[in-house]
């Protein structure tokens, strides 16, 4: 099962604008504009590492999820990594 940890909080500068987030990703030099749930899944992996199931299971404590989708889950995870904004260890 693939594992996901966000990068390293000091080469991400997140910034809160309105309805969406700003991610300055220091070790490319590029700023990332996004929207929920890529904060919210930052923030839920914290320093730990954690698989698609675990993470989503942390997310459905703090939020209401509906449709909570394990594969979708993954395919974003895979998208941030491809960013830079999240590794896999």
């Amino acid at each position: 099962m693939t594992r996901y940890r966000a990068a390293d909080p000091a080469t991400l500068r997140i910034v809160p604008l309105d309805a969406l987030t700003l991610i300055y990703h220091r070790a490319s030099g590029i700023t990332h504009v996004v929207d929920a749930p890529v904060p919210e899944i930052l923030e839920a992996l914290g320093s730990e590492t954690l698989d698609a199931f675990q993470l989503l299971a942390r997310l459905a404590e703090r939020f209401d999820l509906a449709d909570a989708d394990e594969a979708a889950l993954a395919a974003r995870l895979d998208e941030l990594a491809a960013a830079g904004l999240v590794q896999h260890p």
